[in-house]
Order: structure tokens, then sequence, then C-alpha cells
């Protein structure tokens, strides 16, 4: 396991990506983070137009298991065909399924990077 800070310094770092294309995007962009009292919860949420829901969770991992989608599938389920994908974005260099419409991604995809 890293160091106690590095959770929270990547899922800021990524952060400022999905703010930047959604002050730039054409198409109006809604985001915010899910939190709840049962310690459910979803670092960003995306809402586009029709309310399309795209969840995304940020794990410093370079092997995420299918355990760090879980709250994105509750929210999929909650959400039925608003709910459009989910991703949890990571430290690693692959990506993989988790099923249905939910995808592990690395962070570097964000900007372009190949995959090793």
């Amino acid at each position: 396991m890293g160091h106690p800070a590095l959770g929270g310094l990547v899922e800021t770092f990524v952060h400022a990506e999905p703010m930047k294309l959604a002050r730039v995007s054409e198409m109006p962009i809604s985001i915010w983070q899910f939190r709840e009292n049962d310690n459910r919860e979803i670092d960003f949420v995306l809402e586009g137009p029709g309310s399309a829901v795209v969840g995304i969770e940020v794990k410093a991992t370079t092997s995420p298991g299918t355990d760090t989608a879980k709250h994105l599938r509750w929210l999929g389920e909650r959400l039925g065909d608003r709910f459009t994908a989910g991703i949890v974005l990571h430290l690693g260099q692959r990506a993989n399924s988790f099923g249905g419409n939910i995808h592990a991604i690395p962070v570097s995809a964000l900007w372009g990077h190949a995959q090793a």
C-alpha cells in the first residue's frame, strides 16, 4: 500500500480533466460527487443531455478488483437506462471490463497514452 495521501492526491489530479472537458464541451455537462451516510460514494458523477449519467471512481491502485466498481454497479441498478457507463480510473497500465457497461481504465488514458 502506498502513502495514505496518495488516493486523495490522485483523485484531485484526475478531477481537473472532467472539469476542463465540461467547460469546453458543446453539450451541457453537470459534474458532482455522490456521498451517502452509509459510506457509499462515487468520486464523480457526470450528467449530460437527456439525463445520461456516467459514474467515475478513481483508485490509487495498479490492479483494481471487481469490488472497486461496487458503487458504480449500485448506481447503474438505480438509474437503469440513464446509466450509460461506469469507469474505474486506476494507476495500472491495462484496461479491462467488469461486465456490462463498467470498465477499468488507466488514468493515463485521459491524456491519450497508449496501453502497454
